[in-house]
């Protein structure tokens, strides 16, 4: 009788032991592991807005209008990102002359997210590198100089902000980039951007 009951107390002893480490695993678990804190690789695509100027220099400025798709792929929450950026922007009518351009742009680097805590708001900044393709007769035709149409070296500094509606999806109310290409000219061989842009991210 009295073996039975050391074994039953032994067992209860057991229990809430067992218990009680069940009750700090799950507490633990749930402080370690919510959700709104890791990472989420994003697919973002934008509306944009391209302000470039004319061959060879100043500022005889025209507008390109196109679209953007992003990739960005967290390295840690809160943190920094890595991004891949593809652009196309069009003009078909340049200084009046009738004269066409499509600049295309195939960009890489690193983004940075500030941690806002709770805010829906999350802003970013970004420097990516990589190049830049040009077609359309204003490089074929009216500026026969620029002998590096299909490749040229590309980069963009800037950054956006975005306003996160839930888990899956936030709306990129803004996002403003220094776009810089550098396509023979005959002159300086730099051509000075600005791409502007709104659209729409997922979340994965």
């Amino acid at each position: 009788m009295r073996i039975s009951i050391r074994v039953r107390t032994s067992l209860l002893l057991v229990l809430l032991v067992m218990a009680f480490l069940a009750s700090r695993s799950a507490a633990n678990a749930q402080k370690a592991k919510p959700a709104d804190v890791q990472p989420h690789a994003e697919l973002a695509v934008a509306y944009n807005y391209e302000r470039s100027n004319v061959p060879p220099g100043g500022c005889t400025c025209f507008g390109l209008n196109g679209g953007s798709a992003s990739f960005a792929w967290p390295v840690r929450p809160g943190g920094f990102a890595l991004v891949a950026d593809v652009g196309v922007a069009h003009s078909g009518s340049i200084t009046g002359s009738g004269y066409s351009l499509t600049l295309s742009t195939f960009t890489a680097g690193t983004r940075y997210l500030p941690r806002l805590g709770s805010s829906k708001v999350q802003p970013h900044g970004q420097v990516l590198v990589g190049f830049a393709h040009s077609g359309g007769t204003l490089v074929s035709g009216a500026n026969t100089a620029v002998s590096n149409s299909g490749a040229a070296f590309a980069a963009q500094v800037g950054g956006g902000l975005d306003l996160k509606l839930n888990r899956r999806f936030s709306i990129r109310m803004a996002e403003a980039d220094y776009l810089v290409t550098t396509f023979k000219n005959g002159v300086n061989d730099h051509q000075n951007n600005l791409r502007l842009g709104a659209g729409a991210v997922f979340h994965f």
